[in-house]
């Protein structure tokens, strides 16, 4: 695709403008820190959770997922904008809080949670713990207790793997990997309300993954709600929060609509009002958990071209990275915006196939891409990747070395993980004395 294709798609704002990622030269970049590498524009992440937060109406609270980017750097400068923390394991908890978190602003949610990683969070005075079923709350409180404390909690609501958030579908009687039917919530409320080391401050449910519809996000977040007024009123306590997960997506195709921001506020405000008119949801907070939203339109993953074949129409462009760096187009079969980085405007576009040094098929980031002819040597960079992108990828197949990561701040970068060797990853292994 050409660069005023990816600038008009960007949504809000992203990485690549006029040629230049972050506001710097692109073949700088490569020279500093050589290929592959990511690029985090910190300055845009900052800009995209101000446009959130500015159409939220009172009540409302945003927690960074820290799984669509645990980059320390990148979860300490969302710590500086002043937003909380979702996060899913004892490793996402540690990073959390070397970023400088206020435990009380982290919520810890996924299933199988162990003993050792409840314990952590409870040690570390963690705001929030989504429970996830009633073994897990029993777990929970057994821990709390012998601890001597009161753990903050909300109970997780199973909803169908094919939930679109028109409204919240439940699982009926049964119990799937997220969460609980409704039933057995309500159950586990009763039983929460009787411990005095739970605290029953509401309900949680994640309905789908990056959806642009304002009304359907809005609509997920009324029927929870609604939901947890009626799972409260049935457990005697008040409804303090409600946890309507993230989902707030990004357009990632050429021609994508992005989230309406605006429209997505007015609805949120028209449902504040609603809830203030009642005593009994007047002093809920809600909160967000968005993660791609804030940081996919702010991240790139940039390779060099290594070799070109094929015909001059239909060309065959093969990069030093691949999907051991980037995987999500592979793993979930949806391509990211490509552009060749180049000041060449004369090129034509031709129909590109991109792939990576793999030995495998599946190695391939996109069959026909339109881009400025390629040649060896040219930067490519894969755009919309500031969210999932190392995070979920698979480094350790083939053994090549490990992508640099990059942020950009005021206009100036820095390396916030160097490359990682073959052979220091070597040299972690053993290979015993028999």
């Amino acid at each position: 695709m050409t660069e005023a294709a990816a600038r008009s798609t960007g949504g809000i704002d992203g990485i690549l403008e006029s040629g230049r990622l972050a506001g710097l030269s692109p073949a700088a970049l490569a020279e500093e820190f050589s290929t592959p590498f990511y690029v985090y524009d910190l300055d845009l992440i900052g800009r995209r959770v101000e446009a959130l937060r500015a159409v939220l109406p009172r009540g409302f609270r945003i927690a960074f997922a820290v799984k669509a980017n645990p980059a320390l750097a990148v979860v300490a400068h969302l710590q500086r904008c002043g937003v909380g923390a979702d996060i899913a394991s004892g490793g996402e908890l540690e990073t959390v809080l070397r970023a400088g978190f206020d435990p009380a602003l982290v919520a810890m949610t996924g299933p199988g949670k162990s003993d050792d990683e409840l314990s952590a969070a409870v040690v570390a005075g963690v705001g929030i713990v989504m429970v996830e079923s009633r073994g897990e709350l029993r777990r929970l409180e057994a821990i709390a207790a012998e601890l001597g404390r009161r753990q903050p909690i909300l109970l997780r609501l199973a909803v169908s793997e094919d939930a679109r958030l028109e409204t919240v579908r439940l699982i009926g009687g049964v119990e799937g990997k997220f969460g609980m039917p409704l039933a057995t919530l309500t159950e586990a409320a009763r039983e929460a309300a009787a411990s005095s080391h739970l605290e029953l401050l509401g309900v949680h449910a994640f309905g789908a993954s990056n959806l642009r519809d304002a009304e359907q996000l809005a609509g997920h977040v009324a029927e929870l709600v609604e939901i947890g007024r009626q799972v409260a009123s049935e457990a005697g306590v008040s409804l303090r929060i409600v946890d309507a997960g993230g989902g707030l997506g990004i357009a990632y195709a050429s021609g994508e609509r992005p989230l309406d921001l605006a429209l997505f506020g007015r609805r949120l405000s028209e449902l504040r009002s609603h809830w203030d008119s009642s005593p009994a949801l007047r002093e809920m907070t809600v909160l967000l958990e968005p993660g791609r939203f804030l940081v996919g339109p702010a991240g790139a993953y940039v390779a060099r071209v290594v070799d070109v074949k094929g015909p001059d129409s239909a060309p065959v462009a093969i990069l030093d990275g691949g999907i051991n760096h980037a995987v999500r187009p592979a793993l979930v079969r949806s391509e990211h915006r490509l552009a060749v980085l180049t000041s060449d405007a004369v090129r034509a576009l031709v129909r590109t196939t991109v792939a990576g040094p793999l030995c495998t098929g599946l190695d391939v980031f996109s069959t026909e891409a339109m881009l400025p002819r390629p040649r060896v040597g040219d930067l490519v960079a894969l755009l919309d990747l500031g969210a999932y992108g190392f995070t979920e990828s698979m480094p350790l197949f083939l053994s090549h070395p490990w992508p640099a990561e990059v942020a950009v701040l005021a206009g100036r970068a820095r390396l916030i993980r160097p490359h990682v060797t073959p052979t220091e990853l070597l040299d972690r292994q053993v290979d015993p004395d028999w």
